[in-house]
């Protein structure tokens, strides 16, 4: 298994290069699955993207998506797969305006703190875990729904992906470093669980 990062135009997509890494070591010791050491970079328009049933993006600015990519990002998702996009401080305008493109019929709505994904495998009674300050802003957690299916799972004023980093990186203190890979392996969970018939 790999963790899958979405690549897209405009943004820096590429961001938190050491975060994936850590979480899906985390994965690998909370859930014992054989899980790839490195990330793996998709596009909308691969064929391989059928293949990764969890999707992980982040940046700080645009986000730019063709309609053809959004037409294949939809029907991948409408398939069983699942987005996790984390907005690494900047990314929230640009994001919700392509979530518009990808589903012009959706909307964005807030998932409560006893939503099952917070509790897949590490019980978060408050829900999304504050990582990083940037505006003094509580988290807040988004989704998208397929036919009743949390397929879109955006995290909001949090930057989880600040704490999968590296320690020495931004300097999370190991208990909100341990809340941030947490809620990642919970998402992982929430993936493969929700694409399990």
């Amino acid at each position: 298994l790999a963790l899958a990062r979405l690549r897209y135009g405009g943004g820096d997509w590429y961001a938190n290069p050491t975060s994936l890494p850590n979480l899906a070591r985390a994965i690998r010791e909370d859930l014992g699955l054989d899980m790839r050491d490195r990330d793996v970079v998709v596009e909308p328009l691969d064929p391989e993207l059928r293949d990764h049933p969890f999707l992980h993006m982040t940046g700080h600015g645009a986000v730019d998506f063709t309609s053809e990519e959004a037409a294949a990002l939809r029907a991948h998702l409408e398939d069983g797969g699942f987005l996790h996009a984390d907005d690494n401080y900047g990314m929230d305008a640009a994001f919700r305006e392509a979530m518009a493109l990808v589903f012009p019929d959706r909307e964005l709505v807030p998932i409560p703190p006893d939503h099952p994904v917070f509790h897949m495998v590490h019980s978060l009674p408050e829900g999304l875990p504050k990582i990083h300050e940037h505006d003094g802003e509580p988290p807040s957690a988004w989704g998208i729904f397929v036919d009743g299916r949390l397929a879109v799972f955006y995290s909001h004023e949090s930057d989880l992906g600040n704490g999968w980093e590296d320690p020495e990186v931004h300097e999370v203190p190991e208990p909100l470093r341990r809340q941030a890979l947490q809620m990642g392996v919970n998402l992982f969970a929430w993936a493969l669980a929700a694409r399990s018939p």
